[in-house]
């Protein structure tokens, strides 16, 4: 199979040069300086065993060229970029007849658990990826990838249920990369307990390394709160600690440890745009819809537009003002 990955971030990127380092057909889509540089002098990956540095197609788009009909896409943009990108692909032609939408299998390797259901409106085959794959993406053309000794763990399957073959193929091809990758049934179950731990990222991104941990069991509180409401399953920190185990662990990097997760590394770069919306807001939308409060999610969700819109830099909301915002 052939894989695209619509978004070579840190996620993105790892994924990509380590499945063309292990001989599969891959090209990466990226935008801006960061796809110059992968155009000039590759994208580099450097990870507590060295530095690789791929060098292969890249583009910022589907362009005219009829798609391979062996092509996977793997969305890893960020979920607030999710929209645009499904927009950009649906129509996208495939060799053979029929467009990407139709015919191309769409993994949504991505935080949040709103994006396979945006996918599924557009894309027949939508393949949830929960990712544990702890990497940075700051500089254009370079990614680093603390993850040790596997790069990361990425449980996958079928949305909204299930799995198929195309599943257990992509899977191997992400063992043969260096991988954990087991196949789930019930990856959304996965995917709910990720967002739960996720729900800290915004707090990071706001005030650094140092959250005070009585935040991060807030937000997590009304989580999961949110989801019994719901009646939705997740998986608990004891069994996704017993899945991991010591196959997945940060080592640091050119002597440094990682500098922060994908919120933080948003308002580092600059970007523009965050993903508190998707993934706080995934919890205060539950929330309303089953009339259950979830106020310190929703004060995140603010802080970090506040951020986003003042270009406060990561760390350095105040921390007077978080807390009131929280009270």
């Amino acid at each position: 199979m052939r894989y695209v990955i619509i978004g070579a971030g840190a996620v993105g990127g790892t994924i990509g040069v380590r499945l063309g380092e292990a001989g599969r057909d891959v090209t990466l889509v990226a935008r801006g300086a960061h796809l110059d540089a992968i155009r000039t002098r590759g994208l580099t990956l450097r990870t507590p065993d060295g530095a690789v540095t791929w060098r292969g197609p890249a583009a910022d788009g589907p362009g005219q060229t009829s798609l391979p009909a062996d092509t996977v896409l793997v969305l890893t943009v960020k979920s607030q970029d999710t929209a645009a990108a499904l927009a950009a692909w649906v129509d996208a032609p495939v060799a053979g007849g029929g467009t990407a939408g139709e015919r191309l299998p769409l993994c949504t390797a991505q935080n949040g658990v709103a994006n396979e259901r945006a996918a599924l409106r557009l894309f027949a085959a939508v393949h949830p990826v929960c990712v544990w794959l702890p990497a940075t993406h700051l500089e254009p053309g370079v990614v680093v990838a603390n993850g040790h000794p596997h790069p990361g763990m990425l449980h996958l399957g079928r949305y909204p249920t299930g799995s198929d073959g195309t599943t257990r193929a992509v899977a191997a091809d992400l063992t043969a990369a260096g991988f954990v990758a087991p196949v789930r049934d019930d990856v959304m179950r996965w995917k709910y307990g990720k967002l739960l731990s996720n729900l800290g990222n915004g707090l990071q991104a706001l005030l650094g390394p140092d959250v005070p941990e009585r935040l991060v069991e807030r937000v997590r509180a009304e989580g999961e709160a949110v989801l019994a409401a719901a009646g939705i399953a997740h998986t608990t920190p004891d069994e996704e600690a017993a899945e991991r185990g010591d196959l997945v662990r940060h080592r640091r990097v050119d002597g440094a440890e990682r500098a922060g997760g994908s919120t933080w590394q948003s308002l580092a770069r600059g970007a523009g745009s965050a993903e508190a919306d998707h993934l706080n807001g995934e919890v205060v939308l539950l929330g309303r819809l089953h009339g259950v409060p979830a106020p310190v999610n929703a004060a995140v969700q603010r802080a970090v537009r506040r951020a986003v819109r003042e270009r406060i830099p990561a760390g350095g909301f105040p921390p007077a003002e978080l807390e009131k915002m929280l009270d």
